[in-house]
């Protein structure tokens, strides 16, 4: 049966209407996989001596850190390993029993990329130890326990599939114990190192660990089998909506009306919501650059790079998606007498107010000196005045249909992927770079500053004449687009 199920997985495959860019894709998927995967083997092999190099002991350095291994392993695993129904809701009408479909879902879990990547890493470190340090039954079992928890955590990860709130709470307290270790106020490491060690010290432990994770499997199991019916476990999750009252806007005309429309589309559904959530996270990625922790972004033209993400979160988030937030009922919304001009004025007033709330967040980064929330502003007039036009117009080629009650696909379905929006991007992200390295050269930072915000405030200046533009092309595409959001496989 499992030979069944690979076989109409292939055949589902080859039948795409999309054959083509799948196979390209999948040709870059795993191109990019056996990248991870030869790098997982490299630092896997390399984690004993680099340790070593530092005069520390690798056992022990190992089993003190490796929660956090773990824990990001999990929080990776969370976002982007996501249990898909679209693939289980047609087997429901055929004679497959449900036992061998949910033994399927799991035993796929076990060989998934996460998984192998683990492997990868956990075996190569495993042996090293075991040559290094002599071989030994104790150490044999320490590292097939490792195993164990990359199964552990991917059962874990399934079981807490659509529970957020457990989630963030349990990673939540782990972050903070991340943070209160970082600034030396408690180390947790040095109690939870003991839970490895354990295994080390009492490889009877083991045949807990195997039973944990026997438990824990049938309880997927019986989790996943009592799931799986149309009117329950597959069914979409509904939530009762609340009513904001947004009759202020109507004042700006029919730019009002879609703005409502897209207000209330950002704060009541799933997807949209995530790219409000990671936009304000974007905010604090300057503390990465700003900050000189890594050495590599401790040059002034990587301040800039990072003030463009400070401010321009959303704009990126959202804007490189429309009209993709509107796939649902793009097709009707052609057929009603609404124009494009307005229609994409009112993305571009949503992009301009949401980047104008981040630069005022943002100012928090004056604690760094003047010079550094001078980026930030002039990065914000920059994505107000380039980079708003820029994803508006990369959106036109973006024919990605958007499931807004799901995260399914939050990095791009394989419609996104086409040459005008690679070469769009790269504007996006190299010209303020290179217009801060000209000024830079010329005189110094602040003329580097001076001229990214300048180019913004020409933008803004040209914004009529660059709409008809963007609006000649949506018209262009629109027939396409429609055709796009029509196909369901």
């Amino acid at each position: 049966m499992f030979k069944q199920f690979l076989f109409l997985e292939w055949k589902s495959f080859f039948r795409s209407s999309n054959l083509a860019i799948n196979i390209i894709l999948k040709i870059l998927v795993y191109f990019y996989l056996f990248l991870f995967a030869l790098l997982a083997l490299v630092y896997g092999a390399g984690t004993y001596f680099f340790i070593e190099e530092m005069d520390m002991v690798p056992f022990e350095v190992v089993n003190k850190y490796i929660i956090y291994y773990f824990t990001v392993d999990l929080f990776v695993r969370y976002i982007f390993q996501r249990f898909n129904p679209l693939n289980i809701k047609p087997l429901l009408a055929t004679n497959v029993s449900k036992k061998k479909i949910v033994n399927f879902i799991l035993a796929k879990s076990t060989i998934s990329i996460f998984n192998i990547i683990n492997y990868l890493y956990l075996i190569p470190l495993t042996v090293v130890f075991l040559i290094n340090d002599g071989f030994s039954l104790k150490l044999l079992v320490w590292g097939i326990s490792l195993l164990a928890l990359v199964n552990v955590n991917n059962l874990l990860n399934l079981l807490l599939n659509k529970k957020n709130a457990v989630f963030f709470t349990v990673f939540g307290i782990l972050a903070v114990c991340g943070a209160l270790h970082y600034w030396q106020i408690i180390d947790i490491t040095v109690y939870t190192q003991y839970f490895y060690t354990a295994f080390y010290e009492y490889p009877f432990l083991i045949l807990v660990l195997v039973a944990t994770l026997f438990f824990m499997y049938r309880y997927s199991f019986t989790f996943y089998k009592n799931s799986l019916y149309l009117d329950k476990g597959l069914q979409k999750k509904k939530d009762e909506v609340q009513n904001v009252n947004l009759t202020w806007l109507d004042r700006f005309g029919v730019t009002g009306t879609f703005l409502k429309l897209d207000i209330k589309m950002l704060m009541r559904n799933k997807r949209s919501k995530t790219a409000m959530i990671s936009s304000f996270v974007f905010i604090f990625y300057g503390l990465l650059i700003f900050t000189n922790i890594v050495d590599m972004y401790s040059s002034p033209v990587f301040y800039i790079f990072g003030a463009i993400f400070v401010t321009g979160g959303f704009v990126f988030n959202f804007g490189n998606y429309i009209p993709s937030w509107d796939s649902s009922y793009y097709p009707f919304m052609m057929t009603q007498n609404i124009t494009y001009k307005n229609y994409l004025k009112s993305k571009w007033w949503l992009m301009v107010i949401a980047t104008i709330l981040c630069t005022f967040l943002a100012t928090f980064y004056l604690y760094f000196g003047w010079p550094v929330y001078l980026m930030v502003f002039s990065a914000a007039l920059f994505n107000i005045g380039i980079n708003s036009y820029l994803v508006m117009l990369s959106g036109a080629f973006v024919k990605t249909p958007i499931d807004l009650s799901t995260n399914k696909n939050l990095m791009g379905d394989k419609t996104a992927f086409n040459i005008n929006s690679l070469l769009l991007a790269m504007p996006k992200i190299f010209l303020p770079v290179i217009l801060f390295f000209i000024g830079k050269i010329i005189y110094n930072d602040v003329l580097g500053c001076i001229l990214v915000g300048l180019v913004g405030i020409i933008g803004l200046a040209f914004r009529d004449l660059i709409f008809k533009q963007i609006e000649r092309i949506y018209k262009a595409e629109k027939y396409k687009t429609i055709q796009a959001y029509k196909q369901k496989n």
